[in-house]
Order: C-alpha cells, then sequence, then structure tokens
C-alpha cells in the first residue's frame, strides 16, 4: 500500500473560455385577454380668459320714483358660456308712516334673473312716527349684488329698478340721494 501524502497549495483560475453556441428560439406566447375600451380623450385647449367689465356711475341720481326702472347700463358679454357679475352701490331711502316695503332688483333685456334667482334687496320699514306726524328719512348707501347665468353672448341692457314687495304696501322709496351711484357688470368663467 501506498501512503498519500499531505494536499497540495489549491491552483489559480484558468482564463475564461469562449463563448458557446447560441441556443434555440422558445415557443411564441399565447395573446393575453382583452382589455377594458379606454375612454376617447380630446384635448381642449382654452383660449385665456380676459377681464370684461364696465362701470356706469351717476353724481347725484336723485331718483324718488317708488315703481320703475331707475338706471341702465349696456354691456357687452362675449361668451354664452360665463356668468354675469353685477353690484348696485348707492344711497337708497323708504318711508313711510305705516308698515311698508321696497324692493330693488336688477334687470337683464328687461326680465329678471332665472339663473339660478333674482337678484334684489329689500327695505322693510315697521312704522314711522304717526303721532309727531313725521317718518323715519334715513338714507343710507346700500348694494345689491349677484351673479347671474344663462345670458346669451352680446349686448345685455342690465338696469336697476324699484317695485314693491309681495304683501306688503309701498312706501316712499329714494334712490341715490346726493351721492354717487355705480352699476358694475363684469363677466366671469362658469
Amino acid at each position: 500500500m501506498c501512503l498519500q501524502g499531505p494536499g497540495g497549495v489549491p491552483g489559480r483560475d484558468g482564463n475564461p473560455g469562449i463563448n458557446g453556441i447560441p441556443g434555440t428560439p422558445g415557443i411564441p406566447g399565447r395573446d393575453g385577454l382583452k382589455g377594458e375600451k379606454g375612454e376617447c380623450m380630446r384635448e381642449s385647449f382654452e383660449e385665456s380668459w380676459t377681464p370684461n367689465f364696465k362701470q356706469c356711475s351717476w353724481s347725484a341720481l336723485n331718483y324718488g320714483i317708488d315703481l320703475g326702472k331707475i338706471a341702465e347700463c349696456t354691456f357687452t358679454k362675449m361668451r354664452s358660456n360665463s356668468a354675469l357679475r353685477v353690484l348696485f352701490s348707492g344711497s337708497l331711502r323708504l318711508k313711510c308712516k305705516n308698515a311698508c316695503c321696497q324692493r330693488w332688483y336688477f334687470t337683464f333685456n328687461g326680465a329678471e334673473c332665472s339663473g339660478p334667482l333674482p337678484i334684489e334687496a329689500i327695505i322693510y320699514l315697521d312704522q314711522g312716527s304717526p303721532e309727531l306726524n313725521s317718518t323715519i328719512n334715513i338714507h343710507r348707501t346700500s348694494s345689491v349684488e349677484g351673479l347671474c347665468e344663462g345670458i346669451s353672448a352680446g349686448l345685455v341692457d342690465v338696469a336697476i329698478w324699484v317695485g314693491t314687495c309681495a304683501d306688503y304696501p309701498k312706501g316712499d322709496a329714494s334712490t341715490g340721494w346726493n351721492s354717487v351711484s355705480r352699476i358694475i357688470i363684469e363677466e366671469l368663467p362658469k
């Protein structure tokens, strides 16, 4: 029998071998399940919004009518799908010896706003002082303001009116006494 001696020192790694022969292509896969129908996306390029507003003002309307049109301002509306913001600012007054009520409201081409509701403000006065044969006579700067939708593009006659409140007697109304009154109209995107 031969005796085996101790193990030798490990050797170095050899040089890398050359690439082998390419393998054969695999079997093609099957088509997957049909997906859901996608949404039709249409890119819309909205034009930038250009401010469109107008102010009509009066130095002293001093209009004492109790029923009817007070002032008018014609405005050019650029888009049909926009809203109009309107504001009347001026002195309002109501006086009477017994309970009374007056209503200030806007019209657009002769009709009140219906999109969504009329634009109005009221003043109700319970009573004056009959024992002194006088009435309260306070003129206050007030405003009537709101948004109206559904108005077509083009010229729009915007007017402020005074009328009665339902089921209340009219009083002695005054608009624009001794002060500046104004109507401001602004077209806004919806």
